[in-house]
């Protein structure tokens, strides 16, 4: 793939995922279905269904909202910035945060894209620690900037809302940028014509006036003294 489409490639493809879970909203409220079933029920084999269907499902249109922009801005940095892993790292994300929450979490059913959401955050904030490049240093500050106080809702304080999504979201994100680091290549670091120059090479004017003055010396070194 093309650098130069990559961009606008990523933001399309995050762009349709976001439209097909609006599709799913919407679709449920028109037909009056109530899809939370496809949730994930901790502990139960019938509620492990939800490992995979969860996170295309809210509870309510505020809660799609909620993930909407995260999941559009997040998805796009993550699809643009490491092309060579990204389906990888979302699938490592979507699979370690819902068995997490199905082996973990409080016996309620739990859905939404936030583990989502929360996953490609922390992927974003460990990998630009662990690689270091200019590209993932400047894709961790837009994802922090953008979203850093998600950081502090992997923790419990609503009990209506899955915290444990957000832990186990968090845990595949790190996972993720422990295992793909290496998978995409570092960007090329510019070269510049004097990056090659020796360091101690004479610059041609101050050697021909040093030559000058020690040849002074020297010379008045030579008179007789009285």
């Amino acid at each position: 793939m093309k650098h130069n489409n990559l961009l606008p490639q990523s933001i399309v493809f995050a762009s349709l995922f976001v439209g097909m879970l609006w599709w799913i909203k919407l679709l449920e409220w028109w037909l009056n279905w109530s899809l939370y079933r496809l949730g994930i029920h901790p502990g139960e084999l019938s509620g492990a269904v939800g490992i995979i269907t969860a996170p295309l499902i809210h509870g309510s249109w505020e809660h799609l909202i909620a993930n909407t922009l995260p999941l559009l801005l997040l998805g796009a940095v993550v699809l643009y910035g490491y092309p060579r892993s990204r389906w990888w790292v979302i699938a490592t994300i979507w699979l370690v945060s819902g068995l997490g929450v199905w082996l973990f979490a409080r016996p309620n059913f739990h859905f939404g894209a936030s583990g989502i959401t929360h996953g490609l955050l922390f992927f974003l904030l460990m990998i630009g620690l662990l690689r270091r490049d200019k590209r993932s240093i400047g894709l961790l500050m837009v994802a922090f900037f953008m979203y850093g106080t998600m950081l502090l809702t992997i923790f419990p304080r609503d009990p209506q809302v899955s915290f444990e999504y957000h832990l186990f979201g968090a845990v595949g994100g790190v996972l993720a940028a422990l295992l793909f680091r290496h998978w995409d290549p570092k960007p090329r670091t510019k070269t510049y014509s004097w990056d090659f120059e020796p360091d101690d090479k004479e610059d041609p004017v101050i050697g021909d006036l040093w030559k000058k003055r020690s040849g002074e010396k020297q010379s008045d070194g030579d008179q007789p003294r009285l």
